[in-house]
């Protein structure tokens, strides 16, 4: 017994994912170059935004695969369940 419901996103779906990332980040950094700030305080913030993008997909990959580890682990735990009541059933 397989409930497994497969779905992927559709091409049009991931082009606005990326065109929305492309956008935000680059203007950010845009707006970062415009600032009339000194060159240090620039940096900082550059690297400020460019951590924290690095750490979002950090998070978006950890939360991704223990999802993905969740569901493998409900599958394992069906099966033998599943085993043992026919066994059960099977007496």
């Amino acid at each position: 017994m397989d409930n497994t419901i497969l779905s992927q996103n559709t091409p049009a779906w991931r082009f606005q994912v990326w065109i929305a990332f492309a956008l935000s980040f680059g203007l950010t950094l845009f707006g970062l170059y415009c600032a009339e700030i000194d060159i240090w305080t620039k940096g900082y913030l550059a690297m400020g935004v460019i951590f924290t993008v690095g750490s979002c997909f950090s998070l978006a990959k950890t939360v991704r695969d223990d999802h993905e580890y969740d569901k493998v682990v409900n599958r394992v735990s069906a099966a033998k369940t599943e085993q043992i009541l026919k066994e059960y059933e099977g007496k």
